[in-house]
């Protein structure tokens, strides 16, 4: 067994632009960060016969990016004809408008606010441009408008920052809420148990190869960081910023204030259930 393949979710080696599945390439855009892992990952998805293209995180408003992303999809013969997003945190969805406007292409979006036409998203939607399949997965609790996309013929997902290729993500606190979280988290392992989903395509960080695994990983990283957090409530540290000095403290320290963001959703979720 390889050193990747004992990490969580089975991290693919190698080179994160490029092909990924018979229908997803990535383009990995040139926004690395401790958030945002080697950058984000701008997907292409499409069928192999077809010349259409539905592009998924146009990613950072960044031309040079934007049009890299559009170059790739035409050497490959392919027209980006849709844009969708994940979420709309900037590192993914920045970019949008512009990319339409470049593209010609509306944008889809759970939050209306960062639609550009009349379709939205919801969940049980299915995209058909090009004769994809590609199924909309309500994942909320990294964000109040965080989606999957479920790309059956890949038996893959795109997860944005629900699930990262390495390491685990922020539960975005007001916005975001643990209990939507965790709730996410089961639809996506049902997704793995019952429709037979082996790959994560995320938003950030390598393609995962076993995407049960990964899944399993963090609800129990969830529930160890909620017992930490409870823990240290009935030991008398009740502000966020002191939870996060002990129950974080393995984290480096710029990632504090994310983590707190963490805490304090792991709070209201807490006495949401009586447990403080």
């Amino acid at each position: 067994m390889t050193e990747a393949a004992a990490l969580p979710g089975q991290p693919r080696g190698g080179v994160l632009s490029g092909p990924a599945t018979a229908r997803a390439v990535n383009v990995l855009a040139p926004n690395p960060s401790a958030m945002t892992l080697d950058g984000t990952n701008t997907w292409i998805i499409s069928e192999p016969d077809s010349p259409l293209a539905v592009v998924v995180d146009p990613g950072p408003l960044d031309d040079a990016h934007l049009s890299r992303v559009i170059e790739t999809a035409a050497k490959a013969g392919k027209r980006v004809a849709l844009t969708l997003l994940t979420h709309g945190h900037p590192d993914h969805a920045e970019g949008a408008a512009r990319f339409a406007e470049l593209t010609r292409t509306h944008v889809r979006a759970l939050d209306p606010a960062l639609r550009l036409g009349e379709e939205g998203l919801a969940a049980g939607d299915v995209i058909t441009t090009g004769g994809l399949e590609m199924r909309v997965v309500a994942t909320p609790g990294h964000t109040a408008d965080s989606l999957c996309f479920h790309l059956p013929a890949d038996r893959a997902v795109l997860t944005g920052d629900t699930i990262l290729g390495r390491g685990t993500t922020m539960v975005a606190h007001p916005d975001g809420r643990l209990g939507d979280y965790l709730d996410s988290l089961r639809r996506l392992r049902s997704l793995a148990v019952d429709d037979g989903v082996h790959t994560v395509l995320p938003g950030h960080g390598p393609v995962l190869e076993d995407a049960q695994g990964a899944v399993e990983f963090y609800l129990a990283h969830r529930a160890n960081r909620l017992a930490q957090v409870e823990t240290a409530v009935e030991n008398g540290h009740t502000e966020a910023a002191d939870v996060v000095a002990h129950v974080y403290a393995d984290v480096d320290r710029s990632l504090w204030p994310a983590a707190e963001l963490s805490v304090r959703a792991q709070l209201d979720y807490l006495r949401e259930h009586g447990l403080i």
